[in-house]
């Protein structure tokens, strides 16, 4: 497979995607490449600013405050049950949050196990992983740090104390 990656800067520092050659979006990372490999396999990784522009438009515009939602293909690959949880992640609305238990509960299954598959989840921000908190209300289990889970959350009109 081939995928087509863009870096570029946003209010949270840089930030990185990928999309496969019919433009749906395989990874997203906050960081440069090298974080964003880290989130999907790819024989061919070619960088095209051309390929990425509506998934870089979308994300910037999301990080600028200037949109709320996003409407890109995505194509992340992984298992039956990573996807159901993926799919439970994209159902947890903007500025609100879920824990752990409440997402086990829901699809019947461990937190533990939520919590891996959320950890495994290629495309942050746009499948919001960061929308995931402890049942304490603790901001754990960000790949990016929970600084940067902190901002996403009040930029989604949280008010994280």
């Amino acid at each position: 497979m081939t995928a087509y990656t863009s870096t570029f800067p946003t209010p949270f520092g840089p930030f990185s995607v990928a999309v496969s050659e019919t433009g749906a979006v395989l990874a997203t990372a906050f960081g440069n490449l090298d974080a964003l490999r880290d989130r999907f396999d790819a024989d061919t990784v070619i960088d095209d600013s051309k390929r990425t522009q509506a998934a870089r438009d979308q994300i910037s515009a999301y990080l600028a405050g200037k949109r709320t939602d996003f409407d890109l293909p995505l194509a992340p690959e992984g298992s039956a049950f990573q996807q159901r949880v993926w799919s439970a992640l994209r159902s947890i609305p903007r500025g609100e949050t879920r824990s752990y238990g409440y997402l086990a509960k829901k699809l019947r299954t461990a937190a533990r196990a939520i919590g891996r598959a959320n950890a495994t989840n290629p495309i942050c921000l746009i499948v919001p992983c960061h929308r995931v908190i402890g049942a304490d209300g603790s901001l754990t289990g960000f790949a990016f740090g929970e600084e940067i889970k902190r901002r996403l959350l009040e930029l989604e009109g949280l008010k994280i104390v």
